[in-house]
């Protein structure tokens, strides 16, 4: 089971630090002018759908490129709104609804899944996904399998929990921390996924099509392509966008909890 996500991370960043997005703080801007662009070319060569987690503020500053996400066939996640670097604390209800209700008409339909930009996460966060309808977070990294999330007891709703790890399957402490070269990011994440497809596990690579923090530009977006090309090559792996691994697990509870580990990914598709 493998999913790709790429977190649109425009100039929302810049504009969140009171920054000016020009210069050297402009690495923002190349997301919706070359990086998203390049991603949704390589997903059509490669035959594969993408979830996209798209701030709010991007999706206001790039309406159209939101749309040409749908209508290529991809998902679209929410991902804050200025992508909060910080925890936004008492705001966070009135953040999360506003980039809802930006997103709903944009891609046709409310958007199910919600990726902290920040990391932070509390109650009352998860009581304002359940109202908005969301049926999967993306924030935790304390597991390697989807799992159910701790709702609060007093709502009949359900999360899933669809875990990113972002010390070794994201692209930004390898190219801003550590700046890692391409060849040996490949090697990595190569290597995460032959022991992953071994444990039969979830596989959720997360890039940023930014320059210079992520993978946007060609060579390490070319990094992401042979990546998938080698797992395809594999012959048992299964790309899906986040929604639909929710929404099996949803309807599979039990087989889910009962079976991954024993026998592998299940094919969400189905």
């Amino acid at each position: 089971m493998a999913t790709i996500t790429v977190d649109f991370d425009g100039d929302c960043r810049e504009v969140g630090r009171k920054e000016t997005p020009l210069g050297r703080n402009s690495h923002g801007r190349y997301s919706a002018k070359c990086g998203v662009p390049r991603y949704l070319d390589m997903c059509d060569e490669l035959g594969i759908k993408a979830t996209y987690f798209v701030p709010g503020y991007d999706a206001e500053q790039h309406p159209d490129l939101v749309r040409e996400i749908v209508a290529r066939g991809h998902e679209v996640a929410a991902h804050g709104y200025l992508h909060e670097g910080w925890d936004p604390g008492e705001a966070e209800p009135e953040l999360l609804r506003k980039s809802h209700d930006i997103l709903t008409p944009l891609i046709g339909k409310p958007p199910l899944g919600w990726r902290s930009p920040g990391g932070s996460k509390n109650e009352q966060t998860m009581r304002t996904l359940l109202e908005l309808g969301y049926i999967y977070d993306s924030s935790e990294k304390d597991y390697d399998l989807p799992f159910m999330a701790d709702v609060p007891r007093d709502t009949p709703r359900r999360l899933m929990t669809l875990p990113n790890n972002v010390s070794s399957l994201d692209d930004y402490p390898f190219y801003r921390v550590s700046y890692t070269p391409p060849s040996a990011v490949l090697k990595h994440w190569i290597e995460e996924w032959e022991a992953i497809r071994t444990e039969g596990g979830f596989f959720d690579l997360t890039v940023h099509p930014r320059v210079g923090y992520g993978s946007g530009s060609p060579a390490r977006a070319n990094v992401v392509r042979n990546l998938v090309r080698h797992m395809q090559d594999s012959g048992d792996v299964t790309f899906v966008t986040l929604e639909e691994l929710a929404r099996w697990c949803l309807a599979h509870e039990a087989q889910w909890q009962r079976d991954w580990r024993k026998e592998g990914a299940p094919d969400a598709r189905q």
